[in-house]
């Protein structure tokens, strides 16, 4: 009983599949688009065909991010989806540090991945780069030195 209804899952699915998959969003300059978020950091990226530059902000990315390992956070997603010096990046990054910037560049060419080649978003997705990590800084409160640290307690 259970392998028929498997069967008819199976025909379903194949019955709607041209209807499940997703067209590419790329304009007329062969470009996709996507934002990326992390911290207080926003990343608006086109990516399109190419060698394989990264510019942010009219800057090369390694001379912008600074420092290596922030580099190798923000072109991750390329290395999940093997397209290593295939793709021209162009971004513009505000807000937050130099840290929440590589993360929300990230992000945002992952989602232009998917844009660009929808086959893509499976292995981003398990990759974790398609999650927009959430976590900010925590706001101060009143009667505390920081988000939580209070005054020193004494007895006597």
């Amino acid at each position: 009983m259970s392998s028929v209804i498997k069967e008819k899952i199976l025909e379903i699915k194949e019955a709607l599949e041209p209807a499940i998959k997703k067209e590419p969003k790329i304009d007329a300059q062969g470009r996709s688009y996507a934002t990326g978020k992390r911290k207080n950091a926003a990343a608006r990226v086109w990516i399109k065909k190419g060698t394989g530059k990264i510019k942010v902000n009219d800057l090369d990315a390694r001379i912008y991010l600074g420092r290596e390992i922030l580099f190798n956070i923000a072109k991750a997603p390329f290395a999940v989806v093997k397209g290593d010096n295939k793709f021209d990046v162009v971004a513009t990054l505000s807000g937050g540090g130099k840290s929440g910037q590589a993360g929300a560049l990230a992000h945002g060419i992952s989602k232009a991945l998917v844009a660009f080649d929808p086959t893509n978003h499976k292995a981003l997705r398990v990759g974790g780069f398609l999650t927009r990590d959430s976590r900010v800084v925590e706001r101060k409160k009143y009667g505390l030195k920081k988000a939580r640290k209070a005054q020193t307690y004494r007895k006597r």
